[in-house]
């Protein structure tokens, strides 16, 4: 027996396809003499249907606020002690450059070293200014992906791939990966380098690398299907 785990109208991501779509019609199959439906696959807009361990549900915590509604990065003008004198003419702003906060308090957000800064100025103006607005370009990525939802017959086919391409992108960037364990990683550089230098010194003593296996290379990339 089944029960309907999504409902219509709900957003879930679609593991077969890597990607994000809404639940159009819920289809249960029933069998005659029984009270619960024997399967239920979901309707998704996506060509079939689909089973629940196929789909996954958005999930939002409500204690976090969202950064694009709470939050208001901007640039900010911070001493240049290499360039104080103002006369170095490669600088857009002579005797400054650019810093982003992030936080109500000018603190936080993201800048450079000075040396870096004075290495190409134009570059690194560049950068402050599209970090600056990342937000606003995510609530306009935001706009486009609900109104392709709310109107998928009157948004025209080009404008429906900008959509998908703008939910991969918010989910890329909502997505926060599990920290990784470094640990025995870095007891395997231990046992690799050591002996090595030990050899080096002149002592004769087997490597106790030598009974390691190199570890098998496992590509992180996975190929995704374009609808």
């Amino acid at each position: 027996m089944a029960k309907a785990v999504f409902h219509k109208g709900q957003r879930v991501y679609v593991r077969p396809v890597a990607t994000w779509a809404v639940i159009e019609n819920v289809h249960p199959q029933w069998v005659k003499g029984v009270e619960e439906p024997l399967r239920v696959t979901y309707d998704a807009g996506l060509g079939r249907d689909f089973q629940a361990h196929e789909l996954a549900a958005e999930e939002r915590e409500t204690h976090k606020p969202d950064l694009i509604e709470t939050e208001n990065w901007r640039v900010l003008r911070a001493i240049n002690r290499l360039s104080a004198d103002g006369r170095d003419p490669r600088h857009p702003y002579p005797g400054t450059y650019p810093v982003v906060v992030t936080d109500e308090k000018d603190w936080g957000g993201w800048r450079v070293p000075m040396a870096e800064y004075d290495r190409d100025p134009e570059r690194i103006e560049h950068q402050s200014r599209v970090l600056a607005n990342a937000l606003k370009l995510m609530r306009v990525s935001r706009e486009l992906i609900e109104f392709a939802q709310d109107y998928p017959h009157e948004t025209p086919g080009q404008l429906q791939e900008l959509a998908m391409q703008a939910e991969m992108v918010l989910a890329a960037i909502y997505h926060e990966p599990k920290p990784r364990a470094e640990a025995p990683v870095a007891a395997e550089y231990r046992g690799v380098i050591l002996p090595a230098r030990r050899l080096m010194s002149g002592r004769q003593e087997a490597p106790a690398c030598a009974t390691l296996k190199p570890r098998p290379f496992v590509s992180r990339i996975t190929r995704r299907r374009t609808l």
